[in-house]
């Protein structure tokens, strides 16, 4: 375990576990905000004069307190909560030195290099595993550690669109779409965060820590799920429907008297209610269509009597007699219906975080999903600006004196935004 005072301790599952990251962009960020939520203590190591790439993804940029546009971006603010970060070159010794002495007390290192990058420098898991024995080094990279593909660089886009998703995404008479935001880079930290849980469980029973090789194409192929699995059992391949679901009917967004409504009407009962209260009972009884494999195989011939019914009201009136009857089903909610839906709000998922690098003196951030009632995650630590604690960070885990620190600075080793 990390070496931290029980009082300097979160409140969190994960409270006493150190991380160095050495991640950027999303995937492994993602992940090191998951741990930093559930009490882990988050080391994002930038390097100087760069920082995260994301910084300067916009816009729309962060506006500082003298109303002037800043370079941190709000892509950045997303996925870099619950961290303080440390400029830091470690390609130079006296950076490589100071990497090392802060390992000694970390529990798990997250990197997103290219395969091959770190070993240069001797931060490959091979490198360091005699030393740090304990360690868990999770490597997050394209296309994995190994494969013909191993080298390549991966990004989000690439891997959605390799990894079959695009293929089944989008109308069907248009081209390949790609999922509106980076759920190969979101996901591919998810499973990362699940992986280094495991791997510290292990860690804690037999002292041994492990590598975990995450790859963004990996994740993506396993996230076809139904559809994959679809393809492997019948041989037929899986195409773009719009909407549509492949196994379920009906099962989709329809247009409505004043916009649109996802019906999602997952068995037979649920069905026939819905037929009755379109005032269609008998297609509830047609044979064509009383069970869902029957509409599944006639989809389209139903879909021409669903979305008639559908256009006849309102999408309020819809709602109002579908959850009265129990049959599934939910608005087409735009980015600004969501942050002020009722339930969302009452889930917590908008936070506000003071942040005196904005204008307002705080920031609005999306908030955790998870929810435990004896280790619920906190917001410690608002996204940091590059180098923002260097200074404590060395004095306090390094134990480098001021004048170390300042040397350092000078030569570029470090990097700070406090002077």
């Amino acid at each position: 375990m990390a070496g931290q005072t029980e009082a300097a301790r979160p409140i969190g599952a994960l409270s006493g576990i150190r991380v160095l990251d050495m991640s950027r962009i999303l995937a492994g960020p993602t992940c090191t905000q998951i741990l930093g939520d559930l009490g882990a203590e988050i080391i994002k190591l930038e390097k100087p004069g760069a920082g995260d790439d994301t910084r300067k993804w916009g816009p729309p940029y962060i506006e500082g307190p003298d109303g002037q546009e800043t370079t941190e971006s709000a892509y950045y603010l997303s996925a870099n909560r619950n961290k303080r970060s440390l400029g830091l070159d470690f390609t130079k010794p006296e950076g490589h030195a100071i990497l090392l002495r802060l390992l000694e007390s970390c529990d798990v290192l997250v990197e997103n290099f290219k395969t091959g990058t770190l070993k240069r420098y001797g931060l490959d898991h091979d490198s360091l595993k005699t030393r740090f024995p304990g360690l868990v080094y999770c490597s997050i990279t394209g296309f994995g550690q190994t494969g013909p593909y191993a080298a390549r660089a991966g990004y989000d886009y690439i891997a959605q669109a390799m990894g079959g998703i695009m293929s089944v995404t989008g109308s069907p008479d248009g081209p390949p779409m790609k999922v509106g935001v980076g759920i190969a880079d979101v996901t591919t930290g998810l499973y990362a965060t699940i992986g280094i849980i495991a791997a510290l469980r292990h860690r804690d029973a037999t002292g041994k820590g492990q590598h975990l090789d995450i790859a963004l194409l990996d994740t993506q192929v396993s996230w076809l799920v139904n559809e994959a699995t679809n393809y492997l059992v019948s041989g037929v391949r899986p195409v773009r429907r719009g909407n549509e679901h492949p196994n379920i009917v009906p099962y989709k967004a329809y247009e409505t008297l004043d916009g649109f409504i996802v019906l999602a009407v997952g068995n037979d009962a649920q069905f026939r209610r819905w037929c009755d209260l379109a005032d269609l009972g008998h297609l509830g009884e047609d044979p064509r269509f009383s069970s869902n494999a029957n509409r599944v195989v006639n989809r389209v011939e139903l879909d021409r009597h669903v979305a008639i019914a559908m256009k006849l009201r309102t999408t309020a009136n819809w709602l109002a007699v579908l959850e009265t009857e129990g049959v599934p089903a939910g608005p087409v909610n735009g980015i600004d219906e969501v942050f002020s839906d009722p339930q969302v709000l009452a889930r917590g998922m908008r936070i506000e975080m003071p942040y005196p690098h904005d204008a307002s003196g705080t920031v609005a951030l999306v908030g955790s999903p998870l929810k435990l009632s004896e280790t619920p995650v906190s917001y410690r630590y608002a996204p940091p600006l590059a180098g923002e604690h260097s200074k404590t960070l060395l004095s306090q885990l390094a134990g480098l004196a001021d004048d170390e620190i300042v040397d350092l600075v000078a030569k570029g080793v470090v990097s700070s935004t406090v002077p």
